[in-house]
Parts: structure tokens; C-alpha cells; sequence
């Protein structure tokens, strides 16, 4: 199960999922600059941390890396709530507690992601919600696919 990133981390990774392209150290480095006053080797550990980690691959380009996001920021929250799910005593109890902290907003994004789950052949017919949008629009691909060989049919990474 993965560990939450650190603050840092996640701001890099923040604009790696965003871009969802490979990018360069001096790339994130620019970017990260507009907000707070960082050095090059720091940003360039901070990748190279998360390369090691696998939230990262990485392919050199001359005498540096270009860096792309091995997994979705959705698939990431995905997993953090599946683990802090998981160790719960009563994953019941632990799930009516986080749907009451959900906003009204929150609760139609579940309800419209629960249809899309079940598919159309166990859906009701009802009025999408002002948040629904089809699920091929959902939310657009911000990284590699997840299964290689779904990849490797397409003729792709």
C-alpha cells in the first residue's frame, strides 16, 4: 500500500499528473519557482526519490531525465483511501462516518461514480446530476495505462 507522499513530493508529482507528459527537472523546477524558493539538486533529488519509489519512470535525454508518471493522481487517492479503508476494525462504520463528512457535491460524485461501476445493465433510469458526465469523460487519462498489455495492443507505451 503506498505511503502518503510528502509535501514536496506532492507538489512535484502535482504538476507531473497535471502536464501528464514527460518532463524535465528544470521544467518542475521553473514551475515550482513561481511558488517558493528551491534549488535545482533539490528538485532533482526529489524526483529521483520518487523514481525510486515507482511513482516515476524515467528516460534519459542526453545528460539529463525526462520524467512521466507511472499512475493516475486518481488511481494515488484511490489507493490512500482502499489503505486507510483496510485497517479499520468496522470498514462498515468507517465508510458511513466518511460518507457523512462528504459534501452534497461529494455524495452526487459518488452516486454518479457507483452507476458508472455497475454499468449500464443495473442502472435505473434517472436524471444524470448537474456533476455527471459521461464515463468515457469522466476523467481524462493523466498517465500511462495501468495494464501493459491493454498497452501493447494499442501499439503503445
Amino acid at each position: 500500500m503506498p505511503r502518503p507522499l510528502g509535501e514536496l513530493e506532492d507538489a512535484v508529482m502535482s504538476r507531473v499528473w497535471k502536464w501528464n507528459r514527460p518532463v524535465t527537472v528544470r521544467e518542475v523546477l521553473e514551475d515550482l519557482q513561481k511558488e517558493r524558493s528551491i534549488a535545482y539538486t533539490t528538485v532533482m533529488t526529489v524526483l529521483d526519490n520518487l523514481h525510486q519509489k515507482g511513482w516515476v519512470r524515467r528516460e534519459a535525454e542526453g545528460r539529463a531525465y525526462r520524467y512521466e508518471a507511472v499512475s493516475t493522481r486518481a488511481a494515488y487517492a484511490a489507493a490512500l483511501m482502499n489503505d486507510a479503508w483496510s485497517q479499520s476494525d468496522n470498514p462498515a462504520a468507517a465508510l458511513v462516518a466518511f460518507f457523512g463528512m462528504m459534501s452534497e457535491e461529494q455524495r452526487r460524485s459518488l452516486s454518479d461514480a457507483v452507476r458508472i461501476v455497475q454499468g449500464p445493465e443495473t442502472q435505473e433510469p434517472t436524471e444524470p446530476s448537474e456533476s455527471a458526465e459521461p464515463a468515457e469523460r469522466a476523467e481524462p487519462r493523466e498517465g500511462p495505462p495501468e495494464n501493459p498489455a491493454s498497452a501493447q495492443d494499442r501499439g503503445g507505451r
